[in-house]
């Protein structure tokens, strides 16, 4: 993946294209067309049963076509609770017993049928039974993982502080709905503080682990005046309970005054600077530090970085499972290209479009936990004066969208935020060059 240093005053940043119009209904009909599909499937036992009835009236073979009949209670074992195993069970020993009485079955062969009809019936009814309670299991289970995952990453409310905030998540384990990435974000009596993380490993001990980072976090935003301080009480809690091989690389970032990001990096992918102007750019640590966990073995302490910050600003922060996502050719997704072409003035926009693009890079599923984090400085609205023409004319204030070469409107949709310029001067974040931007406090 590549961006484009950005100094505030460089021409030449990475030029988004357009922002694809969010299809809102989109997921409403998806939601509705299994949900059609599986209302048919509980009625297609009896349509078996029938379709063998009528091939046996319309052939007249008799016993060649009466045990098919059993097809249909089978089937209806992975459909339908006991009592609708049963019922098609049912309907299909009647048909079975007047088809045979109709093509003169000899009763010993014709009660060999029924009885194999009913035998099948009764197997299928217990196997329903029993896929019904796994099924219940599972749902509880499920449910469960849903109220750990909202306990522990509780939902970030649209605005927080200052900032407009859009958070995507996607746990590798789709079905348990919960991994080891970690975000969070609060408002504290020191300013905004937010941190995005990534433990080690996967399963329930990664989960627990993000639990014990997001407490000790958010206890120690609260107490700590100094963003150093906090990331200082994550990693003695970690030293104290951790295994000698784990840790967890995490950036922590406060906004303690106007105009100014504070950011810790220890052993994380360097977030994704976005300017008003459209510029994207990868904050690189100037002196990197090791994951959270691990300072006892290195020695070596993390330092605090404070960024420009100003309006229109926004900051992208995300795990691994979004830069190492592979497509069928092994390439990884260009995160800082896609970020480029999406951005807009609505984070929630933004990360939908991002998030879209990266399922469609590796065909539909992650195969590692994904986090995305988008936090927007919003610009103040600037009085407007009316034009000789009656119309409106913005009073833009400088690095505008005017100045920043925005074609007129942009600010307010998600049109291209960036001047048309050429992508040289690129580079790939996580290559060791400090950011420019950043000065270490």
């Amino acid at each position: 993946m590549s961006q484009t240093q950005d100094h505030r005053g460089d021409p030449r940043p990475i030029r988004p294209a357009a922002n694809p119009p969010a299809a809102r209904g989109a997921p409403a009909r998806r939601r509705a067309q299994p949900a059609a599909g599986t209302a048919v499937l509980p009625a297609l036992p009896v349509l078996i049963v029938i379709v063998v009835a009528l091939v046996d009236l319309c052939g007249g073979a008799g016993m060649i076509w009466l045990p098919l009949l059993a097809a249909g209670p089978a089937l209806a074992a992975s459909t339908n609770g006991p009592r609708g195993v049963l019922c098609v069970g049912l309907f299909a020993a009647v048909l079975g017993a007047l088809l045979g009485v109709r093509d003169g079955v000899p009763g010993r062969e014709l009660s060999a049928v029924l009885s194999a009809l009913v035998a099948v019936t009764l197997a299928s009814g217990l196997a329903s039974a029993l896929r019904g309670r796994r099924e219940r299991v599972l749902a509880a289970v499920r449910s469960v993982a849903e109220a750990a995952q909202q306990a522990l990453l509780t939902p970030v409310p649209a605005t927080v502080g200052p900032f407009r905030v859009a958070v995507r998540y996607s746990a590798a384990a789709a079905e348990a709905r919960i991994g080891g990435d970690l975000y969070a974000l609060v408002s504290t009596p020191h300013g905004t503080r937010l941190i995005v993380g990534d433990v080690r490993g996967k399963g329930l001990p990664a989960v627990g682990t993000a639990a014990l980072v997001l407490g000790v976090f958010r206890e120690a935003a609260y107490d700590e005046r100094d963003l150093l301080a906090v990331v200082d009480r994550i990693e003695r809690s970690l030293a104290r309970n951790l295994g000698h091989d784990d840790f967890v690389t995490a950036v922590v970032a406060g906004y303690p005054r106007a105009g100014h990001l504070e950011v810790v990096n220890c052993g994380h992918a360097p977030p994704l600077l976005v300017r008003a102007s459209g510029g994207v750019v990868a904050v690189e640590p100037a002196h990197p530090a090791p994951p959270l966990g691990l300072r006892a073995l290195s020695g070596e302490a993390p330092a605090l970085q404070v960024l420009p910050f100003a309006e229109g600003d926004q900051l992208l922060l995300y795990t691994d499972g979004v830069t190492e996502a592979r497509n069928r050719s092994r390439e990884f997704y260009p995160l800082a290209e896609g970020l480029a072409r999406h951005v807009c003035d609505e984070p929630e926009r933004t990360l939908a479009a991002l998030h879209g693009e990266l399922l469609a890079h590796v065909g539909g599923r992650l195969h590692d936990d994904a986090a995305l984090l988008l936090l927007q400085k919003p610009a103040a609205r600037e009085p407007r004066a009316a034009g000789s023409d009656g119309g409106r004319r913005a009073v833009g204030r400088p690095g505008g969208a005017q100045a920043a070469g925005r074609p007129p409107g942009a600010a307010d949709g998600c049109a291209s935020r960036a001047p048309r310029g050429a992508r040289s001067g690129s580079r790939r974040p996580g290559d060791g060059r400090a950011n420019p931007l950043a000065r270490e406090a």
